[in-house]
């Protein structure tokens, strides 16, 4: 496993890193000899092991991504995960139930925990969505443009939000919602995680960090 990124403060910068610096490579000063301004905290994964969640979205390389990244230019692969950690996605040889495979991947919640009566009923919404005709290449042939992964999961959820009585998302409503804020906030950090492997400290004003925070709603 990747240790993972420490944040910590001090004379005005945010200062990231893999290991706590005895020194403060912006001022140089001591660390050991004073107490922090704030105490270092490593900031939280953005990934996920699908299997050991319910009831999301996920978001994953694609088989052919040999790269594994989440950059901006490699295909990406979609998937639903029920009560107990199944992936349902669907593949140009219809829909695939998956058990493993998708221990590092973007998992965006679809359902609150306070929704019961939703919960109660994911798995069996689920189930009867992967076995439409939709998904069945015998019926349909995948298509990597107009008929993919995401289409399954765009339209399972649209069938979810019908049976509450609440309207259907559109694609681009869709993506922009549950996809782009994800995979935006994934790039980041491997960014971040590449330049520390390699330069150690990565220094950021904080006036300018708590900014981009309020921007971006993260």
């Amino acid at each position: 496993m990747d240790p993972p990124v420490i944040r910590l403060a001090h004379c005005q910068v945010q200062v990231f890193c893999l290991q706590v610096p005895g020194a403060c490579p912006s001022c140089g000063e001591d660390l050991r000899e004073r107490r922090l301004q704030e105490a270092p905290v490593s900031l939280p994964s953005p990934f996920s092991n699908a299997h050991k969640t319910s009831c999301c979205l996920l978001v994953a390389p694609a088989h052919n991504n040999t790269t594994s990244e989440f950059d901006g230019t490699s295909d990406l692969h979609t998937g639903i995960s029920n009560t107990e950690g199944v992936v349902y996605n669907y593949t140009r040889a219809g829909v695939v139930r998956e058990l493993s495979g998708w221990e590092r991947c973007v998992s965006v919640p679809l359902v609150r925990p306070d929704m019961f009566h939703l919960l109660n009923q994911w798995d069996q919404y689920l189930q009867n969505h992967s076995e439409g005709p939709s998904w069945d290449p015998t019926w349909h042939r995948f298509d990597e443009q107009h008929h993919n992964c995401l289409s399954f999961c765009l339209s399972f959820v649209n069938r979810v939000l019908a049976a509450e009585g609440r309207e259907a998302l559109s694609r681009e409503t869709f993506t922009q919602i549950f996809i782009l804020p994800r995979v935006q906030r994934v790039q980041k950090y491997l960014f971040l995680y590449k330049h520390l492997q390699t330069h150690q400290y990565y220094l950021v004003d904080r006036e300018e960090d708590r900014e981009e925070d309020t921007q971006e709603g993260i």
